[in-house]
């Protein structure tokens, strides 16, 4: 964790310096809330170096033939290693779904006011629905100016239309937090019957923000799990494009931790054969592995997130793949 903090700073400093940011904000604000996330995101990788290096030395030093020698079995020999990983994969659930979120939210919060600043931009063909039967369209929306532009509104009463709001131009009030409609026209149906109504501006109170039209990938890392799955809920009522890779985050929060698991099943059975290349092969061999499930995983999270496989399903599938693995190197292990 120090050398990644050493190559952050490195990598950071100039921002730093050009933001005039106090070392109480670096330290306590941004790095004590940054080690909790990655000290999480990299936990399977060191439980399963830890778990070669440990249990290549006891093999080395023949201790492992001693125990299996004197009766224990080698299903008894791993109940410890298992106890220890479920332990240690239940704190990183504990953490990626309830304590590492409201660290995330200083991080993210520095990083965004010191570090990745956003600029202007556009965002084109938005169409949501804001609450049941109600959906917005805005052709595009400038940041820059708060304009939406080709804004249109229509309100259902299961399938039939019973009022469309059009307007050239919306503008976005961050103070009252409502939309001020420009130039409308308001159809209201009735049976056969249409009622035009015809303004130049108006009020509307829409459960619809410009933080939507670009909402940060990273937000979701500051929600908790709670929070998460009521704001995925509420992107579902909007038809957020986005939908598949904020359930990724969700189904990652408990598919993660279970790594702990795997890799130290895979590292037990890899490190109680004895090797001519002693503890070092062990480790060389454990870390290919190891990064070849990170590997895995990233590739299967953007296969979801670009929706070309369900989310649950390409979260789990590194799993149930090294999960096989690990029973293949179990069996094969010398006993």
């Amino acid at each position: 964790m120090l050398i990644i903090i050493v190559f952050d700073i490195s990598e950071k400093i100039d921002d730093f310096i050009e933001e005039n940011v106090s070392w109480y904000e670096i330290i306590v604000v941004y790095y004590l809330n940054f080690i909790p996330f990655y000290a999480n995101t990299f936990s399977p990788l060191f439980v399963f170096i830890s778990v070669i290096f440990f249990t290549s030395k006891l093999t080395g030093n023949s201790e492992i033939v001693a125990i299996l020698s004197s009766g224990v079995s080698y299903r008894r020999l791993m109940l410890p290693y298992f106890i220890s990983a479920l332990f240690l994969a239940g704190l990183s659930f504990y953490l990626a779904a309830y304590v590492i979120p409201k660290a995330n939210k200083q991080r993210i919060g520095f990083e965004l006011t010191y570090i990745k600043k956003s600029g202007a931009y556009t965002k084109r063909n938005v169409h949501k629905q804001v609450e049941p039967g109600v959906f917005v369209y805005l052709e595009s929306y400038d940041k820059k100016r708060g304009l939406a532009y080709k804004f249109s509104m229509e309100k259902f009463e299961g399938k039939k239309l019973v009022s469309k709001l059009m307007a050239n131009r919306a503008q976005w009030d961050s103070t009252k937090r409502k939309w001020k409609i420009m130039n409308y026209y308001i159809r209201n149906y009735k049976g056969k019957e249409q009622k035009i109504i015809h303004g130049t501006s108006i009020d509307t109170a829409i459960n619809l923000s410009p933080v939507e039209f670009k909402r940060l990938d990273k937000i979701i890392q500051t929600l908790d799990a709670d929070e998460l799955k009521n704001f995925i809920a509420s992107q579902e009522l909007k038809g957020d494009d986005k939908i598949d890779m904020y359930k990724v985050e969700q189904y990652n929060r408990s598919a993660y931790p279970f790594s702990a698991l795997i890799l130290t099943l895979i590292g037990v059975s890899l490190s109680t054969t004895k090797r001519r290349g002693g503890t070092g092969l062990n480790i060389i061999l454990g870390l290919l592995l190891s990064f070849l499930y990170i590997f895995f995983m990233k590739v299967f999270m953007e296969l979801a997130t670009a929706g070309s496989m369900p989310p649950l399903l390409s979260v789990w599938i590194p799993n149930i793949v090294f999960t096989l693995i690990g029973i293949y190197l179990y069996i094969i292990a010398p006993k």
